[in-house]
């Protein structure tokens, strides 16, 4: 049977297209009860049991026998030569795209992750003072496929913030260890790393056991029982985002060649049957080469099968009335990955408003943004990039309000504080002001 990949075709001035677009951006991020309610008893179970907990769920669900949490401890030395034991390209690829995550972090923290502070003219000093979190957890995927690139971009943000420990956990079904991953957690500078992984090793990172330390944050993606554990322990520890299924957007404005853009709507697809591959485009006949394209390279892709239930399921080629209006629908679906493939991209991205990453240009796949150019993957997916942002240093670091009032200030902020106290009847909040006013 020969697969087939069909995108929805949809075109802005077709009457149904507002429904149909609807239905097609549609998911929910509703997590399964039967899930949420296994998941629940994970926690609650390793709250209560600790590493005896673990080992059974890792012994159930990795098929991995354990006497101790200590033989599933990946010890540095078994890091640094996983490294070492690479092939010379692969090692040579990890650490140039290190040194570019790396560069593009210690960039974003001289920019956003500094103290600062000021004095008013009576010396009263206010400011802002960051610090790095103490200890955080990165859950690195380890079942479908492996993601040493996960391990940098999530380890290494953390490390330019300042962050004193990171502990990473990594699931090895059946003890299979990936090689790049390990020697990625080398590279990044993983202070510990564990071989659990699932809603047991969310529970047993936000609460803490006998071998695996408790931490003050949780990020990195997983499946729906990693996303729901993430979910019910937020407030015992933070956590990064619940993430949905991968997207991209591809703004085409016919000058890209069509083979490029179908292969970029696959990047995406074959990462899962729900991901989401979308193009928008003025130019009708260009959508007929890029679907002609996808026709003619799905039989060459090893996920074929994965590509065309992707495609199927949730892809849409849209046919647009002009890319003003292309920039405007980009900014209502607010996704995770958005390529300018366009000849004029600075013309259009003044535009775009809403949007993970977005990809200027048409030598800029999305795949170079996962792997290399330097800015974060771990991206907001089912349009949360409306309101949230790219992981980033900013994600380790807490601020603190620094506040010192003089004397001379506390008689100009203190009648203030007195009047606005009394008025919301808290009188002891009024008095602290007033005993410090010069009678």
């Amino acid at each position: 049977m020969t697969l087939a990949a069909r995108p929805l075709r949809l075109a802005t001035a077709q009457a149904d297209f507002e429904a149909q677009f609807k239905a097609r951006l549609h998911w929910s991020a509703d997590t399964d009860a039967a899930i949420e309610q296994r998941v629940a008893g994970i926690l609650a179970d390793v709250q209560q049991r600790g590493d005896a907990a673990v080992l059974e769920y890792t012994r159930r669900f990795d098929g991995l026998d354990a006497p101790d949490l200590h033989a599933l401890t990946l010890q540095p030395a078994e890091l640094k030569a996983a490294f070492d034991g690479l092939p010379d390209a692969q090692r040579k690829a990890l650490q140039a795209a290190a040194q570019r995550v790396r560069a593009y972090h210690e960039a974003q923290k001289k920019a956003c992750g500094e103290s600062w502070s000021y004095r008013d003219a009576d010396g009263t000093l206010l400011g802002q003072k960051v610090t790095p979190l103490d200890r955080v957890g990165i859950y690195v995927p380890g079942g479908k496929a492996a993601y040493p690139s996960s391990v940098l971009m999530n380890a290494i943000p953390a490390q330019v913030a300042g962050v004193g420990e990171i502990i990473m956990v990594v699931p090895t079904p059946r003890g299979e260890k990936n090689m790049l991953v390990l020697a990625a957690a080398y590279v990044a500078g993983v202070t510990r790393a564990f071989t659990i992984g699932g809603a047991q090793a969310v529970a047993a990172l936000a609460y803490g056991t006998a071998a695996v330390p408790a931490v003050d944050k949780i990020t990195g993606p997983g499946n729906a029982y990693v996303a729901a554990a993430k979910r019910r322990v937020f407030g015992t520890v933070g956590i990064d985002m619940i993430a949905g299924p991968s997207e991209i957007l591809v703004l085409a404005d016919g000058s890209t060649p069509a083979d490029w853009v179908a292969m970029d709507l696959f990047s995406q697809a074959e990462h899962d049957e729900l991901a989401q591959s979308i193009l928008l485009c003025p130019d009708a006949a260009y959508i007929d080469a890029v679907q002609q394209a996808i026709d003619r390279l799905l039989p060459t892709m090893p996920r074929a099968g994965i590509i065309a239930a992707s495609l199927n399921g949730r892809g849409a080629l849209i046919h647009t009335r002009d890319m003003e209006e292309a920039c405007a629908i980009s900014n209502r679906i607010a996704p995770e990955h958005l390529e300018v493939s366009s000849a004029e991209p600075h013309r259009w991205e003044p535009l775009l408003k809403h949007a993970g990453a977005i990809f200027l240009g048409a030598y800029t796949s999305e795949s170079l943004g996962d792997y290399c150019a330097g800015p974060n993957h771990v991206l907001p997916t089912s349009g949360t990039a409306r309101f949230s942002s790219p992981l980033g240093v900013y994600d380790f670091q807490k601020r603190s309000s620094l506040i010192e009032v003089s004397a001379a200030g506390a008689q100009v902020l203190g009648p203030i504080a007195s009047v606005l106290a009394h008025g919301e009847g808290l009188q002891a909040h009024a008095r602290a002001a007033e005993l410090r006013l010069h009678p």
